[in-house]
């Protein structure tokens, strides 16, 4: 673990240019996030705020004037690749990020043709082989000025690195090395503020990487704790009432029990997707990822604790519940997805919940105190690798017909690894009680093989196939009651809606598409009211704030991602980049690389 602290060189300066300091202590520090979260004026999250609402409560762009929204301003950030995630708004200030080389710009909303300042940081760039599926990076977080630090902009780099910069002034005030891209792991998540701390996942579960998530203090970056999905009690600290409330979901040992021999060491579960936070509780909600390999003949048993809802407190990682979805996951159905929180009524009764769409096919919805499964459906009847998820044991019943054994080719899977939901951030309306989805429509053929573990290269063991759902389309927006599992409509779209939506109280769902659209629909029917063609395809998600009393919408441009990576990298093999380049063939023809965001305005 190494350390860079420049604060020492550079405190006084970065105190004055940081502003007037909050005397707020940690334990608030995150209440002030909070507060601007709320504000229209703010966008301070990736995920809006700590509840992953992804919705605005503004109106001035609605249902009936969508129509006229045309582009206000755009920047070009000069870099290709995919551009996920999306820019944060703070104080009049757009903060931007690019994919690899991570480059960020702040840009006034005064003066957009203006840069305020810009960071392109020196790294590795043995990092790029080891990206698993494109040199994406979703995004950046905020922290507003503390005690003992300024208001920071924090950067996740691509060769493992997390940097904490000054947002006034985009000087370094720390630099931590958080993944070894030797061993392949590198680093794609966007960091979450919560309290005194940074979160920060990992990648590279396709590499035999073994994940954790790790808390840094704000302040200097110094380690508070670190969490595994696999191995011993004390590396996954587990508390001492783990999973009281649901003994059925597992409790002690089984990191080392459900793997055979040392296979854990190396055994994925890797988070690099969305984080939520209950501030009441200060409880962490994320999902750990897939097992490795993909080969599910190399890995007996069910691998805990890959594929897993995690409730984590906030100050030590102790984990308080974690619910594994697909124990033996056969699919690479990483459980990375969207976590979002609601209070909703349950059989008469409010309660504190978390839905998490998960790429496996499957929605669940959890009280998110105790772990509760409350419900478990499927997001497309389409699903065929399982029959129905027991309510009381949790468990998944599958139908041996699509598992992935080897000497055996499975065929017609749904859905494929990409799953019907992957990293896309989603909304939930709570005047409607909706959740609004971008959902992939994907199916695939399997075929194992036998491959040894060589650190810091691909370690997967199957051969894809994939192609279009049996509806015909590889991309569909649902509107969904995560309580009950009804679906209020959904709409197909020719490609993968692989960023996620943006919905508002003005009766709109924003969402991109990766052929390069920008799109509003009706949230109570689903019609389209709008769109229009961007530079190039979209794999982030919208934004909207207000600025002089005028309401913008947001979206960066720049196809990529795993859904890109046969168009960004020139690849023909349909079974190239994991599957994705047959499943996509077609997006060539429909878009090219780019890079910028777009900003649009009544």
């Amino acid at each position: 673990m190494q350390q860079l602290d420049l604060r020492v060189v550079g405190k006084t300066a970065a105190l004055v240019a940081g502003g007037i300091l909050s005397v707020a202590q940690p334990a608030q520090a995150n209440k002030e996030l909070e507060q601007l979260a709320k504000q229209n004026t703010n966008w301070v999250m990736q995920t809006k705020d700590y509840a992953s609402t992804h919705f605005s409560e503004m109106i001035d762009i609605n249902a009936n004037n969508v129509k006229n929204l045309k582009v206000a301003w755009s920047f070009s950030t000069g870099v290709l690749n995919g551009h996920e995630g999306g820019p944060l708004v703070v104080d009049g200030v757009m903060y931007v990020h690019t994919p690899y080389p991570n480059n960020v710009f702040a840009i006034s909303l005064d003066e957009p043709d203006k840069i305020l300042w810009q960071f392109k940081p020196k790294q590795n760039p043995a990092a790029r082989a080891v990206a698993c599926c494109d040199v994406v990076n979703r995004g950046l977080a905020y922290a507003p000025a503390g005690k003992d630090y300024p208001a920071t902009i924090f950067l996740n780099q691509l060769d493992g690195h997390v940097v904490a910069l000054n947002a006034k002034t985009g000087e370094l005030l720390w630099k931590m090395e958080n993944s070894d891209i030797a061993m392949g792991s590198t680093l794609t998540v966007a960091p979450f503020v919560a309290k005194d701390k940074v979160i920060v996942g990992t990648s590279g579960a396709e590499l035999g990487v073994r994940g954790y998530a790790t808390a840094y203090n704000i302040k200097d970056g110094k380690q508070a704790w670190r969490v595994y999905a696999t191995g011993p009690d004390e590396d996954i600290k587990l508390s001492k009432d783990f999973n009281s409330a649901n003994p059925h979901y597992g409790q002690f040992g089984l990191g080392l029990k459900t793997w055979e021999g040392d296979a854990w060491k190396i055994g994925g579960g890797t988070n690099w997707g969305w984080y939520a936070y209950d501030s009441d509780l200060e409880m962490l909600y994320y999902g750990s990822g897939n097992p490795a390999p993909w080969n599910e003949t190399m890995r007996p048993g069910d691998n805990k604790w890959t594929m897993t809802i995690w409730g984590r407190d906030i100050n030590s990682g102790e984990a308080k519940f974690g619910y594994q979805k697909t124990p033996h996951d056969e699919w690479d159905y990483a459980g990375v997805n969207y976590m979002g929180l609601s209070e909703q009524v349950v059989d008469g009764k409010k309660r504190k919940l978390l839905t998490h769409p998960d790429r496996n096919g499957l929605v669940y919805t959890l009280d998110r105190e105790n772990g509760d499964l409350i419900n478990a459906f499927k997001i497309d009847e389409t699903v065929n690798w399982v029959k129905k998820v027991d309510l009381k044991t949790g468990l998944p019943v599958r139908d041996p017909e699509y598992s992935t054994h080897m000497d055996h080719q499975a065929t017609g899977i749904c859905p494929s690894a990409m799953g019907y939901h992957n990293q896309g951030i989603e909304s939930y309306d709570p005047n409607k009680q909706l959740f609004f989805m971008g959902v992939n429509h994907i199916c695939m053929d399997w075929e194992p093989f036998m491959l040894p573990y060589r650190a810091g290269q691909f370690f997967v063991g199957a051969t894809l196939n994939m192609y279009p759902g049996p509806k015909g389309t590889l991309g569909q927006v649902k509107a969904m009651n995560g309580v009950t599992g009804k679906m209020e409509w959904e709409v197909q779209e020719k490609f993968a809606v692989w960023g996620g939506t943006m919905a508002t109280a003005g009766d709109l769902v924003f969402y991109g598409t990766l052929d390069g659209y920008i799109k509003a629909r009706h949230s109570k029917t689903g019609e389209e009211l709008w769109k229009f063609k961007l530079p190039s395809g979209v794999i982030g998600h919208p934004i909207t704030y207000k600025h002089n009393n005028k309401q913008y919408v947001a979206i960066y441009y720049g196809v990529g991602g795993w859904p890109g990576v046969g168009l960004v990298f020139d690849l023909a093999d349909p079974t190239a980049g994991l599957g994705a380049v047959g499943a996509f063939k077609e997006l060539a023809h429909y878009t090219q690389m780019g890079g910028g965001v777009m900003v649009f305005s009544l």
